[in-house]
């Protein structure tokens, strides 16, 4: 007999899902059990997702910065599956790497719906859920930008950083009342967003910041994702787990 995982029976909502470290974290949480619930803009990305995971997945396509959708899916959800255990958000984007004096305010403001603004719609929506049943755990993915500055990036770090605070307040909010809410702050992982910048004249530079001297593997996030909505994580709450090799160890 195969042993139970860690999230046996649990429904567990990935934001981002369809690639990346979204993708690696959802196959992760899939592994140990989980009843997965994915989204991302894209369906067909999430219909690959679903075709290489063992186990039931929801397929819920949406755009989180929406919040009528974010606050649809949250309810489809519970309507095909009874409950909602768990939430990670991965949705993000990084989409410019320019000189904060050469930015766009439409620019700064799409980075910040999506990474922020999207991630506190999904909070809202999950968290209303889990009130009502006074338990679950939600993870956000924050940076090590949030907290560590390096040039060009001024918006997604921004965002990043935001996310920590939000994450916090949330922890606070609801630790007496079950949910518990944690962050992620990875360092740099090969990932469709990362391969054009670690690609670059800047590569070199970002590896040689990792003491371990290498960038991340997308498998390697994912345990500590599990790790942090299973009970092995049921005394923690408004922390941030950095995996990033050793970069802000310096």
């Amino acid at each position: 007999m195969t042993p139970p995982g860690p999230l046996d029976g649990r429904v567990v909502w990935v934001t981002g899902a369809g690639r990346g470290l979204g993708r690696a974290v959802a196959v992760a949480l899939a592994g140990a059990g989980a009843h997965l619930a994915v989204t991302s803009r894209t369906s067909a990305d999430l219909e690959k997702l679903a075709a290489d995971v063992a186990g039931p997945v929801e397929i819920l396509p949406a755009a989180v910065e929406d919040s009528a959708a974010v606050d649809a899916v949250a309810a489809e959800i519970v309507r095909r599956t009874g409950r909602l255990d768990g939430l990670v958000n991965c949705a993000g984007i990084s989409p410019d790497f320019t000189r904060s004096e050469r930015v766009e305010d439409r620019r700064w403001r799409h980075v910040l719906d999506v990474n922020l603004t999207g991630t506190f719609h999904c909070c809202r929506a999950a968290g209303r859920v889990m009130l009502d049943r006074a338990a679950g755990s939600i993870v956000n993915v924050s940076s090590v930008h949030a907290t560590t500055g390096f040039e060009r990036i001024a918006a997604y770090a921004a965002s990043k950083g935001g996310i920590e605070a939000l994450t916090r307040t949330l922890a606070v909010e609801w630790a007496d009342r079950g949910v518990r809410v944690n962050a992620l702050a990875p360092g740099y992982f090969r990932t469709e967003l990362s391969a054009g910048l670690l690609d670059s004249r800047w590569g070199e530079r970002i590896t040689g910041a990792v003491p371990m001297g290498r960038v991340g593997d997308a498998a390697e996030l994912a345990g500590a994702a599990v790790f942090l909505v299973s009970d092995a994580a049921r005394y923690m709450t408004g922390s941030t787990m950095t995996v990033d090799g050793g970069w802000t160890a310096r």
